[in-house]
């Protein structure tokens, strides 16, 4: 039991053994952010006396929960929530290493208001066994309480209030791998971020970010790129969110003592206020200092040179959002929303050539959004370093109405290889869903242990101006050189 009981900087940790690896779960990597450090910039945390069981996920930030526990029908309603989340879970093979192993640490998605690094979808058991690689997952602050833009109404002192904690709460826990990953077996200049959705939109804000810089040398963007909202429109929505809480903007210490109930409450009611086009409400803001430029302006700028990346989206990313059957927005009302989302005023007209009908807005959903901005992020990182580019086609059950689609979130369970969870949570696996689960997952070990995710079964060249190779990851996973190109030609043009 000796190696499952390591020191790290804060003190001794007890880990546990479970599915072939090793695992801590739960380590505090910054001083709970509650009370007078709530929206403060995450602080060190302080050590502690005695062996500190590491056997449980901390708790969620506090969140909505789906009770039908979502495209999945993984409930979490019975997982914690608190303020005090600030914790990550390391999983690492259960033999012994001749050297030190490659990292990989999942940032995890859900627009930004939900979601958990210990959510057990996230569960980094198999990618640690089969990989023989360290595997992270971290938490961070969510919504109102992790994106709210407080750094213009602050004092200035330097523990004030600030923007994008949840942001700074990724870059906390990613010093914390750099100080502590050692003690577990794993390299800290071999590491990996890898994310979905608004984990994906994290790390594209990462690479922008002064303070994340040199934290980690690779990156896997799936389904997420450049995404955040400028400073005048993040101190309107602080602004509106003090207002609901009745708190003037000269006493933000007020804040250390309200419910965190009665925030989330604001944040919800001022979604409503907003519409339809408030997609996502609390996001990434350009604060002119953590966040100095928008994510695709710096990478374009080389903030990001050196850094290797694959980036890619699903098939079918509206699926998920816009479901069959479900009332249809306004051509005006998606024009609102797409100018929001893009940050791009001529997103008003590009909604025009998509039919009102639900496969037209599903499509539209994942042109203009997430294909646009990942063919963005490439073309503009490309120049500074290895890019990769995939599409993942593969469908769960043919002819179901979700999951015969490659919808937002889907490839989730193949790359993290949890598809155990879903066959108890009631869905059907069978072996080509497990051939895919290995396929994706060892073109991620092998790019986070080579810089390159070419496998013995798949080779995946580079993205290239010429070529454009992209893998697409599907029954029969093949790799097409600049597929879709007509629609690629037309979203680029429209920069």
């Amino acid at each position: 039991m000796d190696d499952l009981i390591i020191r790290i900087h804060s003190g001794a940790i007890q880990g546990i053994r479970q599915d072939g690896v090793k695992a801590w779960k739960g380590i505090p990597y910054a001083e709970p952010p509650v009370g007078e450090r709530r929206f403060r910039r995450p602080a060190p945390v302080q050590s502690w006396q005695g062996t500190r069981n590491a056997d449980t996920p901390g708790p969620l930030a506090p969140q909505p929960v789906d009770p039908a526990g979502g495209a999945f029908g993984l409930k979490r309603g019975d997982i914690p929530q608190s303020e005090d989340c600030l914790y990550v879970n390391v999983w690492a093979p259960d033999h012994p290493s001749k050297g030190p192993l490659p990292v990989m640490v999942w940032i995890h998605g859900g627009a930004f208001v939900t979601g958990g690094g210990g959510l057990p979808i996230y569960d980094g058991s198999v990618l640690a066994r089969r990989g023989g690689l360290i595997v992270v997952t971290l938490s961070y602050r969510l919504g109102p309480l992790g994106f709210a833009h407080w750094a213009p109404y602050a004092s200035g002192e330097e523990d004030g209030y600030v923007s994008n904690a949840g942001l700074l709460d990724q870059i906390a826990a990613l010093e914390w791998v750099q100080g502590n990953i050692a003690a577990f077996g794993g390299d800290p200049q071999q590491v990996t971020v890898f994310g979905e959705s608004a984990g994906s939109m994290s790390i594209a804000a990462l690479l922008a970010m002064p303070a994340a810089k040199g934290l980690f040398s690779r990156a896997i963007m799936q389904s997420g790129a450049s995404q955040a909202i400028p400073d005048q429109q993040g101190r309107l929505l602080a602004k509106a969110l003090l207002d609901m809480l009745d708190v003037s903007d000269d006493e933000l210490e007020k804040l250390a003592s309200v419910p965190t109930e009665e925030i989330l409450r604001a944040g919800d009611r001022l979604k409503q206020a907003a519409g339809a086009s408030a997609v996502m409400l609390f996001q990434p803001v350009i604060d002119g200092k953590e966040l100095p430029l928008s994510p695709l302006q710096a990478i374009s700028q080389g903030s990001a040179a050196g850094v290797e990346i694959i980036i890619g989206i699903n098939k079918d990313e509206g699926a998920l959002f816009i479901k069959e059957g479900a009332p249809l927005v306004s051509m005006e009302e998606n024009a609102k929303a797409y100018t929001a989302m893009t940050g791009t005023p001529e997103a008003a007209s590009w909604i025009e050539d998509y039919a009102v009908t639900v496969e037209g807005q599903r499509q539209a959903m994942r042109d203009l959004y997430f294909f646009r901005s990942a063919l963005q992020f490439a073309d503009a990182q490309r120049s500074h370093a290895s890019v990769w580019m995939y599409r993942y086609d593969f469908t769960m059950i043919p002819g179901h109405p979700l999951l015969g689609k490659a919808f937002h979130s889907a490839e989730i369970p193949f790359v993290l290889n949890n598809l155990e969870l879903l066959q108890a949570a009631g869905l059907p696996v069978d072996e080509r869903m497990r051939a895919m689960a290995e396929q994706i997952q060892d073109a991620w070990v092998a790019f986070a242990k080579r810089g390159n995710p070419s496998t013995e079964t798949l080779e995946w060249p580079s993205y290239d101006s010429d070529k454009r190779w992209t893998m697409l990851f599907a029954e029969k996973s093949r790799v097409d050189a600049d597929p879709e190109a007509g629609k690629r030609r037309k979203l680029t043009a429209w920069n």
